[in-house]
């Protein structure tokens, strides 16, 4: 038997940021929550899957090469998989993603926020 989650209070368990916790996990992917905060996201490609932004709370500026997306509470945005990417959040963002379990959190660039694993939160 399944159990029921509260986004919310999952959020509440972490302070962190760029630092995707896993909530749960359904047909081979995570489904993750991330809080943002600041200019840290090194441009970067996933080569084999598309990335969904879905924001929660706040404001996300979603940059491709050839244009920029504002994504707003309530909304998501998906980068298409091979896009060279950026996120830049406006003030707090808090972030809901899917993405398949073998995702490299920032595709083959490594920065100061790259997480090899992420850490599953106890719900």
């Amino acid at each position: 038997m399944g159990n029921v989650v509260n986004i919310n209070r999952c959020f509440d368990k972490f302070n962190d940021t760029f630092s995707p916790k896993i909530i749960g996990e359904l047909n081979g992917q995570y489904i993750l929550l991330v809080k943002c905060e600041g200019d840290k996201v090194p441009w970067h490609t996933h080569d084999n899957e598309d990335e969904m932004f879905f924001v929660m709370e706040g404001t996300l500026d979603v940059y491709e090469k050839e244009h920029k997306v504002t994504v707003h509470a309530g909304e998501f945005y998906i980068v298409p998989k091979g896009t060279e990417h950026r996120v830049v959040p406006q003030d707090h963002v808090k972030l809901m993603l899917f993405e398949p379990s073998t995702t490299a959190h920032t595709g083959s660039v490594k920065s100061e926020i790259t997480k090899k694993k992420f850490d599953r939160l106890d719900i």
